[in-house]
């Protein structure tokens, strides 16, 4: 039975062989300030990231703050996001949360987790992936990437992204967690995918407990 201290010691080791294997793992998403991640991660919800930063490119030279994706025209704002899927759910969602940013935020992001999660379409995911990445707090935030690897690795039993995360929190070095959420995003959409994980090629191979590999 592995202890908690030295998983969070295997934690350390696959840390340092991924970074090795990926140094330039960082979030697919593209973006250049917090309204623009905030933006990237609703559209991004069981959507592809390489199709949301194509379609973001353009958008965001055209809607730059809060107040112009809020006062859009709801049917061109729904034809310009029609690739993305779930365009018409997203739409009202960027809408509304564009709307309570104007009124409740004066237009700006909050760097709080309990605010953002008070926006339409952030739950606790996309509220730690903001943070991370736009704010450098030093959160986990668990998307299927983190789950299937973390998993797989015996890092956590849990399924609930939410008890993932609080496994995750326990034994990731603080000062690692955003960038061990890139590293094992990257590995999972290049390595350790979610049918059929490359395991003879994997660089922490002798790391994980996975019985299948």
């Amino acid at each position: 039975m592995e202890t908690t201290r030295l998983k969070g010691a295997r934690v350390v080791k696959i840390i340092a062989r991924l970074k090795q294997a990926y140094p330039d793992a960082r979030l697919a998403l593209d973006f250049s300030n917090p309204l623009e991640l905030l933006i990237a991660l609703i559209l991004a919800a069981q959507a592809r990231d390489d199709r949301v930063n194509v379609v973001t490119a353009e958008l965001f030279k055209k809607y730059r703050t809060a107040s112009d994706w809020a006062n859009a025209a709801t049917p061109k704002l729904q034809e310009e996001l029609s690739q993305i899927t779930f365009f018409r759910n997203k739409t009202r969602s960027i809408q509304g949360a564009c709307r309570m940013l104007v009124e409740k935020f004066a237009g700006v992001v909050p760097d709080s987790f309990d605010d953002l999660l008070t926006l339409p379409g952030v739950g606790r995911k996309t509220a730690n992936v903001l943070l991370g990445n736009a704010f450098g707090q030093m959160t986990i935030g668990v998307d299927r990437h983190v789950a299937r690897v973390s998993g797989r690795l015996g890092l956590t039993k849990q399924t609930d992204p939410d008890l993932i995360e609080e496994d995750l929190m326990k034994l990731v070095p603080e000062r690692d967690r955003v960038k061990f959420c890139h590293l094992l995003q990257h590995h999972g959409r290049r390595v350790c995918v979610a049918k059929s994980p490359k395991c003879p090629e994997c660089p922490i191979n002798s790391l994980c407990p996975y019985p299948d590999k």
